[in-house]
């Protein structure tokens, strides 16, 4: 199915690899060779007469592209049981009801999208509102949540740290009751300055293309700063060193999911045509996530980095999350991220590429001052050796860091 031309015609490059394709769907518009969507759906029963043979379980449903952080994005498979696992997403985390308007912001074609504008907040009987835009702005958006009620939000950190540099207070957001973020780790200050505006926490979670929500600030629960939150009831997390062995209370590990037991509905079937790339992520009954994260006392999970993105200088392991987040706190700062470069002597050394607001001028002087700023706060041996300044940094469509091409 494809809604405009341009789509079709890509889709037509494909199927010529594609024999088993047999119908064409289109949507507002029409092509020779292509069934009509809008002309053809009032034909059809609102009902469903389920068959023996109908798909269903564990069968295939919908495949969709990764992120592509580290790497090439790879097709993860899902089965029915996938918009299942959605209802704690939209139930516990987004708190979405069934008089609301839920906004989530996240390019229809990825993930996030099932995540926020379909399965989750239908089951829960919430209306969704949808604004497709060709480049964030947040002049644009934040009207809308007055104009139209928008009673739930989430978006990618990224977004979040675009509205709170813009003088939020002139706006009226008193329609949102739960403000949520996922996608990559927030920072902490964007967290405080956000709740000092709004009077609202920003609920963190954590999941993946390949899975639902795995970690979360869930309703009725308090949020720690930083913290994505603690295990839905839904996955078997743990944390594991690089043999599998589970690790202490906080020591970083990897972040997995168990599957010796049972296999949970919302976990993916495997990359598509890809059993390679399957097995290197899922054995040994396992899913590892390859991203790293701690565990303190009571339970709440701490973002570290992705296992490849840890910066491994002079024998210390560094995550550059922490670093970005103390560089984040300075006013100047609109976006940072921290990266390894390679060096002679200690192997790798902190490199922090950063986005400063406008009218402020990087200096070597201020680069001094952000490296003094971050040995005063961490210990010594993380404070970023190179710092560059740059007009925006490398991302996914999803609004991601490409940690790899900085």
């Amino acid at each position: 199915m494809t809604h405009d031309g341009e789509g079709a015609a890509h889709a037509e490059e494909a199927f010529e690899t594609c024999p088993y394709v047999k119908t064409r769907i289109m949507c507002g518009g029409k092509r020779e060779g292509w069934r009509d969507f809008d002309e053809e759906y009032l034909r059809y029963r609102s009902t469903f007469n389920r068959t023996e043979d109908a798909p269903s379980g564990d069968d295939p449903m919908v495949m969709f592209f990764s992120s592509g952080t580290t790497g090439y994005p790879k097709l993860a498979m899902h089965s029915h049981k996938y918009p299942l696992g959605h209802f704690i997403t939209a139930h516990y985390w987004h708190c979405v009801e069934p008089d609301g308007l839920h906004f989530t912001i996240s390019d229809t074609g990825w993930g996030k999208a099932l995540w926020g504008k379909l399965y989750g907040q239908w089951m829960n009987e919430c209306a969704v509102f949808v604004y497709d835009f060709d480049r964030f702005n947040a002049h644009d958006i934040l009207p809308m949540f007055a104009k139209y009620n928008i009673t739930t939000f989430c978006a990618p950190p990224t977004m979040y740290r675009f509205l709170i540099r813009e003088d939020i207070s002139k706006y009226d957001l008193s329609s949102i009751k739960c403000a949520c973020t996922a996608g990559e780790a927030l920072n902490p200050e964007v967290f405080n300055l956000f709740k000092k505006t709004t009077g609202l926490s920003i609920m963190e979670a954590f999941g993946q293309t390949e899975t639902t929500l795995v970690l979360g600030n869930f309703a009725g629960t308090t949020p720690k700063i930083g913290s994505m939150g603690k295990p839905s009831p839904l996955f078997d997390v743990d944390l594991v060193d690089p043999n599998g062995n589970p690790v202490k209370a906080g020591e970083p590990g990897e972040i997995v999911i168990r599957t010796d037991k049972e296999i949970p509905a919302g976990l993916f079937l495997g990359y598509y045509g890809n059993q390679e790339a399957t097995d290197t992520v899922w054995h040994d009954g396992l899913y590892h996530t390859r991203d790293m994260a701690w565990r303190d006392e009571d339970g709440y999970f701490w973002y570290v980095s992705r296992t490849d993105d840890v910066i491994k200088s002079s024998g210390y392991r560094i995550g550059p999350f922490e670093i970005e987040s103390v560089i984040m706190e300075l006013p100047y700062v609109l976006e940072c991220g921290v990266s390894a470069a390679p060096d002679e002597i200690r192997g790798q050394v902190v490199k922090a590429s950063i986005v400063l607001t406008k009218g402020i001028e990087g200096t070597e002087e201020l680069k001094k001052d952000i490296q003094n700023y971050v040995k005063k706060r961490t210990a010594p041996y993380k404070y970023p050796r190179i710092v560059v300044f740059r007009d925006e940094l490398p991302k996914t469509i999803s609004g991601k860091i490409q940690r790899n091409k900085l």
